[in-house]
């Protein structure tokens, strides 16, 4: 790999010891390409056979987002073509986020802006998350038929309380200190100091582990505002200890406070069907014993929902219409049965190889 070889949509380079991989596609928020995928996962690979590479930085360009997500559009076209991309771009992408967790070298993400869906996979289960003033970082899928994935049901219920469940159900964005509460990131740098971070990481020595890198990073780390989950924490916890979705709401409704009330909101603006099967899913991923168990069954439901009416609505309101007004089938929580929720747990065929 030549230093500062550029392969469309991604970029690969490296900086001194630091391998660093680019995403590249800056006026789509870094949103997701199965070529992309593939690019990244090359890299990793070569990345993590250099003896001249130390740690793996990974970044987004552009000054709005790390990583929006899969391309849903991309993902919206395959499904109604039938043409087997779908399927392969959440196979390849849920491979990539179990070597990302399971890396042998220091692996660095540097999440500014907006992270959302597939970029808190390309960076949450690495081991060192960076989180900066301009992090906006989320899991909105229910609010377009889907549900959380890229390993998000392992994550998520390993946050502190219920913090990820509420992360996972409501699809709200969050900023840097909630991110570090939920234990999707560990340090906060300044945006305009994340070009001295590279450097300092590109004049580690080549046997740098992962304190050296660490101490690195704690360097120039700053201290995280007020955390409005741990704010919320007591109200979270009480509403969202429940195993259903109707009882979830209830006990919303009957907290006090505009945290309640906008969460509640928020809620039955989501895909019905999404929220139930989430909150299965994440429930299940609580008693997981491992993130490739948690991958696997993500894709078998992700598979299932290229059957789901409210996968394709929900994309066609965010993204082809976008007039933000989804018409959900089933419409109500209530109308969702439990035999709704069972047939997006079968098994991927053939299962998921990592």
């Amino acid at each position: 790999m030549q230093d500062g070889e550029r392969q469309d949509e991604v970029i690969i380079e490296r900086r001194g010891t630091a391998g660093v991989i680019r995403l590249n596609r800056p006026r789509a928020l870094n949103s997701l390409t199965l070529p992309m995928i593939r690019t990244i996962t090359g890299a990793l690979h070569a990345f993590a056979r250099d003896s001249e590479v130390a740690s793996v930085v990974m970044m987004g360009e552009g000054e709005r987002g790390f990583c929006a997500g899969g391309d849903i559009r991309a993902l919206h076209e395959s499904a109604r073509a039938g043409d087997g991309l779908a399927a392969s771009f959440w196979r390849e992408e849920f491979r990539l986020n179990h070597l990302i967790a399971s890396y042998p070298k220091p692996y660095v993400a540097l999440m500014d802006g907006i992270t959302m869906g597939g970029g808190v996979g390309l960076s949450s289960h690495g081991r060192h998350r960076i989180v900066t003033e301009r992090t906006r970082l989320a899991m909105p899928e229910t609010g377009i038929g889907y549900v959380p994935d890229v390993g998000a049901t392992w994550l998520l219920p390993r946050g502190p309380g219920e913090a990820g469940t509420w992360l996972g159900l409501t699809g709200l964005d969050i900023g840097a200190a909630d991110a570090i509460h939920a234990r999707l990131a560990d340090l906060q740098i300044a945006s305009s100091l994340l070009g001295e971070t590279i450097d300092a990481l590109s004049d580690l020595p080549r046997a740098s582990s992962s304190g050296d890198v660490d101490a690195v990073l704690q360097a120039l780390s700053e201290p995280q505002g007020e955390s409005r989950l741990k704010q919320n924490a007591a109200t979270i916890d009480r509403a969202f200890r429940f195993d259903s979705v109707e009882e979830i709401l209830a006990a919303l409704a009957e907290e006090e406070g505009e945290f309640a009330a906008e969460t509640c909101r928020v809620m039955l603006t989501r895909s019905p069907t999404s929220l139930k099967l989430a909150l299965r899913l994440l429930r299940a991923g609580r008693r997981s014993a491992s993130l490739a168990e948690c991958l696997g069954r993500e894709l078998g439901a992700c598979l299932q929902m290229l059957d789901n009416p409210d996968f394709f609505e929900g994309i066609r309101a965010a993204v082809i219409d976008k007039d933000r007004n989804p018409q959900w089938s089933p419409a109500s929580v209530e109308a969702v049965g439990a035999s709704t929720v069972e047939q997006f747990l079968k098994p991927a065929e053939p299962p998921l190889s990592l």
